[in-house]
């Protein structure tokens, strides 16, 4: 092994390909982005150079809080509910006392191969204030509260950022189920020599173990949150008003609406940075817990 390892040539011309690709696919595209943001461009016609303009009309723009603030709402969302719940889901599924696991199993991953059209026609059926299923429930329950739930400018974005978070816990459940099995048993046998609890024992031994797993899962998660799109576009088309706008939406409005392409392009960029410096700090917070 340590033979083929040590042929550089061999290694350099294998990977060669996969790099080709991920630069023509990834890397250029990016670049090619972080260019235009310095000029005015409408996408067809000749560009202009404008220097760091796009960049103070950016930060100028009163949309650019309202997005941001929005993609926080919607990463904190994804985080508690596909994370949170789907580890104490994936920590009942690998436990072999719980009946009908395989359909569980099998229930949660459901709304993934789903079409996300679907997923929001169905909530927004659920979401209507008069009719729907969920001010319904609170009827059959005695609670008076209703809400508007997709015309709230404070409320639907949480909303919007559930449907997300439900349908894709299912992604998020199959890889902290993996991360959960593939825990040695000999871990739990010990733990409960020493005395510990079957919860006592995930607390010391399961989400420790898991900590790659987890990183991988907050960095999805709050990537998702901070570009989310497709449902803001279906259910609310970022309404009302522009209370649901992400950088995402931000994007598709100056770009394919408003033909300001260069304005975009300041936008992508600035998600970028946004998306890699989360990726960073998740990764630093996770390794200090080795120091």
């Amino acid at each position: 092994m340590d033979r083929y390892l040590s042929n550089k040539k061999a290694i350099l011309i294998f990977l060669l390909p996969a790099l080709l690709a991920y630069t023509v696919v990834l890397i250029s595209p990016v670049l090619q982005t972080m260019y235009r943001s310095f000029f005015e461009w409408d996408g067809l016609g000749t560009a202009v150079f404008n220097g760091l303009d796009n960049y103070k009309e950016m930060f100028q723009d009163p949309l650019l809080m309202t997005s941001l603030r929005n993609g926080l709402i919607f990463a904190v969302v994804l985080v508690v509910f596909q994370i949170g719940l789907g580890t104490i889901l994936a920590l009942a599924c690998a436990d072999p006392r719980v009946k009908f696991r395989k359909m569980l199993k099998t229930a949660y991953f459901v709304p993934v191969i789903l079409s996300v059209t679907v997923v929001c026609q169905l909530w927004i059926a659920m979401y209507d204030p008069t009719n729907g299923l969920i001010n319904k429930l609170f009827q059959i329950m005695g609670i008076s509260y209703q809400q508007n739930w997709l015309t709230s400018p404070t409320v639907s974005i949480v909303a919007i950022a559930f449907v997300n978070a439900w349908q894709f816990m299912g992604y998020q459940f199959s890889l902290l189920y993996a991360g959960v099995k593939s825990i040695p048993e000999q871990y739990y046998e010990a733990a409960t020599i020493d005395g510990c609890s079957k919860w006592m024992a995930h607390r010391k031994v399961t989400l420790p173990l898991m900590k790659e797993t987890f990183k991988f899962c907050f960095i999805i998660a709050i990537t998702s949150g901070i570009g989310a799109f497709v449902q803001m576009l279906i259910m609310t088309n970022g309404g009302p008003g522009t209370s649901n706008y992400t950088l995402t939406f931000m994007i598709y409005r100056y770009a394919f609406l408003e033909n300001k392409y260069g304005y975009a392009s300041a936008i992508s960029v600035l998600l970028v940075a946004i998306s890699l410096v989360a990726t960073i700090i998740i990764n630093k917070v996770f390794d200090r817990k080795d120091d």
